[in-house]
């Protein structure tokens, strides 16, 4: 190997994260939507209504970039109070990719919450996450010095061989809590929850020679759900009239990971079964860009227990290092089944008897 070649290997290490960790700061992706992507964020999520529900999340991120940043994410969580625990179990599919297209993530995880009821208008929940996660890198995708000719560009075979090591697998942990209550009335609810991500930051270079431990993830929100005006008929088979009550759900996320702390906060409202919404994002740390999301969107009732909510979102950068990048676009599709139950038994379970109001108001998910 060439000297040269030998400082064209080092730079490429340290651009793409195989180096020292002091070296390499930077974050997970982060959805617009976090509200249908709850147990990305926080496990304590798992479970938190009774029912299934599947959510999808799609984000193209850069879109005027020669690589555009995408990230998939899916997830199927079951609350039952009937199950060991009295939350939920839940299932988590993500995949992304980083390093300008050059490395793709894949992790696979698995939920479980535990329901803690304090008062009749007070809940909480607490959730754990294992996963086993796969980093990939495309050694053959990289262009070296030694491939360029000053006049034609990339035309030569390189002299430089790529590491052995493609392929990067190793678990990794989260755990939150979650605290939620409800008025008397079921007009008002909030939440507030804490999560930790990468627990035990486990090393994911791909060289022997060097670690590179994922950076813990921090993670912080808080929403309210307001509903104006008295509810009346939810199908989305028909029209519900000017008698339908106005949901108002404003909300705040912190993340913060590697010394990057990222902020959101705005409000979504729902009227008609029509989702209205927009969200300022920004960075407090590192290149400051700031960002305002809007977002549009429809939940459809097939049936008093089965809806299908779709949202779209586009990411505006209005300042910092992100202008001209297309912002971002991003997808949800969440499908509910609010009673299905597997586990059979009464449906109060362990949260008691069912015909209490706080209990009953708290099993029903927030924004529907």
């Amino acid at each position: 190997m060439t000297m040269k070649s030998k400082i064209v290997l080092f730079v490429i290490i340290g651009c793409i994260g195989l180096s020292t960790p002091d070296r390499v700061k930077g974050q997970d992706p982060l959805f617009t939507q976090f509200f249908s992507a709850p147990l990305y964020y926080n496990p304590a999520y798992t479970g938190i209504a009774t029912g299934l529900r599947a959510r999808f999340d799609y984000r193209n991120q850069w879109p005027n970039l020669t690589t555009p940043y995408r990230a998939y994410y899916f997830s199927a969580d079951l609350g039952d109070r009937n199950l060991p625990g009295a939350g939920g179990i839940g299932l988590m599919v993500n995949s992304d990719n980083e390093g300008v297209g050059f490395i793709h993530n894949l992790e696979l995880a698995l939920d479980i919450s535990v329901r803690i009821p304090i008062t009749e208008f007070l809940v909480a929940q607490v959730g754990v996450k294992g996963s086993l996660k796969q980093k990939t890198i495309n050694w053959n995708d990289f262009v070296v010095t030694d491939q360029l000719n000053e006049k034609y560009g990339n035309i030569y075979q390189t002299a430089l061989s790529h590491p052995d090591a493609n392929k990067r697998t190793y678990p990794d942990f989260a755990a939150g809590g979650i605290l939620r209550t409800t008025n008397e009335s079921g007009s008002f609810s909030g939440t507030l929850g804490f999560a930790v991500d990468h627990m035990f930051q486990p090393d994911e270079s791909f060289l022997q020679t060097s670690s590179s431990p994922l950076p813990r993830k921090w993670i912080a929100h808080m929403d309210v759900v307001f509903q104006v005006g008295e509810a009346g008929s939810t199908s989305g088979l028909s029209s519900n009239g000017f008698g339908d009550p106005l949901k108002l759900n404003p909300g705040i996320l912190f993340v913060s990971q590697s010394r990057f702390n990222t902020i959101e906060v705005g409000m979504n409202l729902m009227k008609f079964n029509v989702y209205l919404g927009g969200w300022y994002k920004t960075t407090l740390t590192g290149a400051v860009s700031n960002s305002f999301a809007l977002l549009a969107g429809y939940n459809y009732r097939f049936a008093e227990n089965m809806s299908a909510r779709f949202i779209y979102s586009y990411d505006i950068p209005i300042s910092g290092a992100m202008m001209g990048t297309g912002g971002a676009h991003e997808l949800s599709i969440v499908i509910e089944f609010s009673s299905l139950k597997i586990f059979g038994g009464s449906s109060g379970g362990f949260r008691g008897n069912g015909s209490r109001k706080g209990y009953d108001y708290m099993e029903c998910p927030e924004f529907y």
